[in-house]
């Protein structure tokens, strides 16, 4: 019988995922198969109580379930339970244990395709969800300097700050973790000292998106991250080159924490190459 995988998320249609694990099934031979599910909120728990009933091997967990599935899970590994947050679900034995392969991800990008390291670096991020989450606390335990989380919601950003400190305390870690509203006047001095900003959100998807902050605080002394993959280039890159900085798009990322939970899954190796040129053919196509 075929194993199923999946993503759900809301909305979905933006997804490569299919694309990418599809296209390393179909290289190594295996018998799976991934799908796209679109799930709303109000649906999540027969969504997931739905994983065990159709026997769906693993899925991964995107906007905006990433924190909220955990709830419905059996258990957690110890990096989703740190994190606080979960992007990769697999059954187990009837039970359905959470993973987080998104900081892991990103750091890899960070230090693959930008060739940077976080240690010493004082970082902005954009966004206080699941994706800042792990990227946060994955930033602060290489060693960062300070974090400062840019959100929206000052709470909501205040929240992820706090639970960032108590984790750096947990495992001796000295980096200095802030929230800030990003409507807040000061948020451009923070940009002064920054060495790497990191949007994690959405914003970017369509080039029409209201800019989450003045670009020209933007400088050369800057790497400006987005996880955003589609378009390959978004609206902040673009600003990000016209200013010298340097740019890392999100690519590496969703291939590499596609490929550490791929691993969970089937336990073979995503043939990560492949995968690449596959997709940046189908990016360039749109």
């Amino acid at each position: 019988m075929t194993n199923i995988l999946g993503i759900i998320g809301y909305p979905i249609g933006h997804t490569f995922s299919p694309l990418m694990h599809n296209t390393a099934i179909k290289h190594l031979g295996l018998d799976y198969i991934y799908l796209p599910f679109e799930v709303k909120k109000e649906n999540m728990a027969l969504a997931i109580g739905g994983l065990k009933g159709l026997g769906i091997n693993g899925i991964n967990v995107t906007i905006p379930h990433k924190e909220s599935v955990i709830s419905y899970l059996d258990n957690l590994d110890d990096n989703a339970r740190f994190i606080g947050a979960v992007n990769t679900i697999k059954l187990e034995d009837g039970r359905l244990k959470g993973y987080n392969t998104d900081g892991l991800g990103f750091l890899k990008s960070l230090k693959i395709d930008a060739q940077e390291n976080a240690k010493g670096k004082n970082i902005i991020i954009l966004g206080a969800g699941g994706a800042a989450r792990a990227i946060a606390i994955q930033m602060a335990l290489e060693e960062a300097n300070s974090i400062i989380i840019a959100n929206r919601t000052g709470e909501r950003g205040e929240e992820l700050a706090v639970h960032i400190n108590a984790k750096c305390k947990m495992q001796n870690v000295k980096c200095k973790v802030k929230a800030i509203s990003l409507r807040d006047n000061s948020l451009v001095e923070y940009f002064k000292k920054a060495d790497i900003i990191i949007n994690t959100t959405s914003v970017g998807m369509i080039d029409s998106n209201t800019p989450l902050f003045p670009y020209n605080y933007i400088s050369d002394r800057h790497l400006v991250c987005d996880i955003v993959y589609k378009p390959i280039e978004t609206k902040l890159l673009k600003e990000a080159s016209v200013r010298g900085a340097r740019f890392l798009n999100g690519l590496g990322m969703l291939i590499y924490q596609g490929s550490l939970s791929f691993k969970i899954w089937t336990g073979h190796e995503m043939p990560v190459e492949i995968v690449k040129k596959v997709l940046m053919e189908e990016l360039t196509k749109t």
